[in-house]
């Protein structure tokens, strides 16, 4: 008497190795779904890459952990303990604020110590900013703790959440409900900028955005000892340790798709295999335009898409030095003269401006691993208007903004810096359109603004071809480390209910 034939397993694709696509693969194979991750590139990351010159690291993906038990609990979903493949290093400050007029003050986890800091800028303000951090206290109960991880797969769904939305008067900008607490001009720019490393404009972002200056307040500001480069591979391994299975350099060129279900993921190489569900962490537009070329739905979205707004590029300059600068904190924002004037430079007319807001990362004053001995890593970045507003050529002005770049950090905080500079690389929108598919060269995908948000940014299952999902910075809830691991978790969710 024969048995019973067991149940085949049922398999599932994942594509592009960011956070994103790491994590959704995690929790698929944490599940017991057979799961596919599919790389373009040689290692995995995404935009999590690192570069070894000359004995430095360069990082280029996030410098900050916030919460980071959304990290760890990809590795509980199993039983491990994500302390086996990396440790995680609290930073202090969370960031130095300079200013040109020679204003400068911490921001920190400490409320008592941030009460100290605004005391001296701007005393006037205290009760504003106790104002201020109840809101966006409320702003991460509701739009991070209840609705970051949740997928609005329908209508009802969002109807559900709009209540409380409403109550944290969303339809507001990050910018007016910030200037309506505070009066100080630079404490209005140390509550709002962090919008811009989601690729949001503080004047135009939804008020909701306002939760990453608690987030960090109550989780912490961490960072993955070896870089993000380092927590990427830590992820693949455990992945593989679930019995996942990494496909590297071979990018994907089509997805076969069969009435409204796709069915197979076709790469470079000629690899073909079927699966029962596919999700997409590669760029949003790439994914539908080129990976889904040929289908009615491919052609539908890539329309709709291009009528989107996107988030700005970056320009970004990694230099190592001679040297170590322990009195230089790992975060820092160099501002300059100008902070709205810049932003509508940036986001709305396409200008490259002549001052700068520098987002400056030193990584060695934490981890002194990415720098030989007796030397540091720096990473300076700033915002620029992507290549469909300023299309410019990035060969030729990249090194004159890599010099202006560098003077300005070296005139605010090391005055010989051209002297120490052992070596030095620029990174520009140009190069994410080219390594990542970015289209327009975005750092950051579909800009957050408020028509962009929840239930009208892309869904995490497509409405159409019903087991191909999405996750990353390009769907809900959008870009940064706690929204894409939020993002995967979503997608998960669907797709594990579906796959039964």
């Amino acid at each position: 008497m024969t048995g019973v034939p067991a149940l085949n397993p049922r398999r599932a694709c994942v594509i592009g190795a960011g956070f994103g696509g790491l994590a959704l693969a995690i929790r698929l194979q944490a599940s017991g779904v057979e799961t596919v991750l599919v790389e373009a590139r040689e290692k995995v990351g995404g935009r999590a890459y690192a570069w070894q010159r000359e004995g430095f690291t360069f990082d280029a993906g996030p410098t900050l952990i916030t919460d980071p038990a959304a990290l760890s609990g990809l590795w509980s979903l199993s039983g491990h303990d994500m302390a086996d493949d990396i440790s995680l290093t609290p930073t202090a400050p969370f960031w130095r604020l300079n200013w040109p007029d020679g204003t400068q003050f911490d921001l920190t986890g400490d409320e008592a110590s941030l009460t100290r800091e605004v005391a001296k800028a701007a005393p006037g303000d205290l009760g504003g900013l106790d104002d201020f951090l109840r809101y966006s206290a409320g702003a991460l109960a509701e739009g991070y703790r209840r609705l970051g991880n949740v997928p609005f797969p329908d209508l009802a769904t969002a109807a559900k959440a709009l209540p409380a939305l409403l109550r944290q008067q969303t339809w507001r900008s990050l910018w007016s409900i910030t200037a309506a607490q505070v009066k100080d001009e630079h404490l209005r720019q140390a509550l709002t900028f962090q919008a811009l490393l989601i690729g949001a404009n503080p004047q135009t972002a939804s008020a909701i955005q306002a939760l990453a200056v608690k987030l960090e307040q109550d989780t912490g500001v961490w960072w993955p000892n070896g870089g993000a480069g380092q927590l990427a591979e830590a992820m693949a391994r455990h992945f593989a340790r679930l019995g996942g299975t990494v496909r590297l350099h071979d990018p994907v060129v089509h997805v076969h798709t069969l009435g409204n279900r796709a069915t197979e993921v076709e790469t470079q190489s000629g690899w073909k295999e079927r699966f029962d569900a596919v999700a997409s962490n590669a760029d949003i537009m790439h994914t539908y335009r080129e990976l889904l070329a040929g289908t009615q739905r491919g052609a539908e979205m890539a329309r709709s898409l291009a009528r989107k707004r996107y988030s700005p590029g970056m320009f970004l300059v990694h230099f190592g030095l001679e040297g170590s600068w322990p009195g230089i904190p790992h975060h820092m924002a160099l501002f300059g003269p100008r902070y709205t004037g810049l932003l509508d430079d940036v986001f709305e007319h396409g200008v490259l401006p002549q001052d700068h807001l520098i987002l400056l990362d030193h990584p060695t004053v934490t981890d002194p691993s990415m720098a030989p001995p007796g030397k540091s890593t720096f990473r300076a970045m700033i915002p620029v208007a992507h290549l469909g507003k300023l299309p410019i050529d990035w060969d030729t002005v990249g090194p004159m903004l890599e010099k202006r770049v560098i003077d300005e950090v070296g005139r605010r905080l090391i005055p010989d810096i051209h002297d120490r500079i052992v070596t030095k690389f620029h990174y520009a929108p140009r190069d994410f359109a080219l390594d990542f598919n970015a289209y327009l060269g975005s750092a950051f995908s579909l800009e957050p603004v408020l028509s962009q948000t929840a239930w009208l940014r892309p869904r995490n299952r497509d409405t159409k071809i019903a087991n191909f999902y999405l996750v990353g910075a390009g769907a809900h809830p959008g870009a940064g480390v706690p929204a894409v691991l939020g993002s995967a978790h979503a997608t998960a969710k669907l797709m594990l209910e579906d796959l039964k």
